[in-house]
């Protein structure tokens, strides 16, 4: 008998990692008709097992004595899910075992099941020895090189191990109150408007009360600092959580027609239906948009800033400079001599956050003195939140002035 919170999060590793599927979409299907306790356990098995599949395979190759790409998938994913259970959590071993075995027959792979039993035996006897063991890193947290070698050129090694120890868990819970009085037991943050929650209540969500968004994405829409009476543009505007924290005429782009539709769903449901939403490349703007007073650019980005909530996101990242390079030019190009430029990435890449404003030749508005508790440790002129020192998702913020 296997568990429905292991059927489910094995689903997951499969279209994860062999049909290039997203995590959070292919969960949410997955985990249907779970109950809350199941659901939790679920997501907790699928996001963690997909987090740390660098180290899990290193630990499953190295036990189980055969290259994890040459196993047939659904056994990659029952040992994958197996070791996972082994190394990271109190499930209790022959549990563990067993169900990775079943799911293999399940799989109807008779054939793999003596070899799942073995290897699953020898994880269980040999994983915790074989993590000890492994220097502090990138494969021990399970990151690939290239991320760790950008945190280490941010932070420094001691940091950035901090910094992917903290997003291989769960971040604080935080929500932005819309309207009303805030959630019962909700606690305020250093950012206005931002509140702490055990969980968030989807009912609260849908009647626009609350908008589930990290301090770090609400601290960028309060640099915007736009007032009534201006004209504003949000460049890549979906899903609108920074957009409806916007005041003035808001104009908000959307390249995606689905991602249009969901915006104008969100934008409705925050009561905000007097934005205007236009279907556009931000960096091709129709020519009547024009003459702005100021200008958010919540730039596409590799997202190193929100891999704790985004476990397969560490795999398929990639830095995204010239995009933004664009956007901001496009940007600069519709805002009035006078006006501001807000630019922010949930990232801390340098070439997607420094290198990008400083190609811009825009002068820059300090921020540093504003939120002194988010200063941009190199760069104090810029914002810069981290998930190991401020409990929220990585996000780099920049105010620019258009002459």
């Amino acid at each position: 008998m296997i568990s429905p919170a292991r059927k489910a999060a094995y689903e997951v590793l499969l279209r994860v990692f062999e049909q290039d599927a997203y995590a959070d979409r292919t969960f949410r299907s997955a985990a249907e008709g779970l109950d809350e306790r199941e659901r939790a356990f679920a997501q907790r098995l699928a996001y963690g097992s997909v987090q740390r599949v660098r180290t899990l395979d290193h630990a499953i190759g190295t036990l189980g004595r055969r290259p994890v790409r040459k196993l047939d998938p659904p056994v990659r994913a029952a040992l994958r899910l197996g070791a996972y259970q082994l190394g990271y959590t109190d499930t209790a071993p022959h549990a563990a075992v067993n169900e990775s075995v079943e799911l293999v027959r399940r799989a109807r792979l008779e054939r793999a099941v003596p070899f799942t039993n073995a290897v699953m035996r020898r994880l269980s006897d040999g994983i915790q020895p074989l993590l000890e063991s492994l220097p502090d890193g990138p494969l021990k947290e399970s990151y690939p090189d290239w991320i760790h070698a950008v945190f280490v050129q941010v932070l420094g090694e001691d940091a950035a191990l901090a910094l992917m120890r903290a997003m291989n868990e769960p971040l604080e819970t935080v929500v932005r109150l819309v309207r009303g009085a805030p959630p019962i037991g909700a606690e305020e943050t250093d950012v206005p408007g931002a509140y702490r929650v055990e969980r968030v209540v989807d009912g609260l969500v849908a009647s626009g009360r609350i908008w589930p968004q990290s301090r770090g994405s609400q601290l960028a829409g309060l640099c915007v600092g736009s007032k009534d009476g201006e004209r504003v543009l949000d460049l890549c505007a979906a899903p609108g959580g920074k957009t409806g924290q916007l005041r003035g005429e808001v104009t908000a782009v959307e390249i995606d027609s689905a991602r249009a539709r969901e915006l104008r769903e969100n934008l409705a449901r925050m009561g905000r239906s007097g934005v205007t939403v236009v279907e556009a490349d931000g960096t091709e703007l129709p020519p009547e948009l024009d003459g702005f007073d100021r200008a958010l650019v919540d730039a596409p980005c590799s997202g190193l800033g929100v891999l704790a909530q985004r476990p397969d996101l560490r795999w398929r990242a990639s830095p995204l400079p010239e995009l933004q390079r664009a956007l901001l030019r496009s940007a600069a190009e519709r805002v009035r001599p006078g006006g501001t430029i807000l630019y922010s990435v949930c990232t801390l890449n340098p070439d997607e956050c420094e290198a990008v404003v400083d190609a811009s030749g825009l002068s820059v508005v300090p921020l540093g003195e504003e939120w002194p508790a988010f200063a941009h440790p190199s760069r104090p002129e810029f914002l810069l939140t981290l998930p190991h020192v401020h409990g929220t998702s990585g996000f780099f913020v920049a105010r620019l002035a258009v002459h």
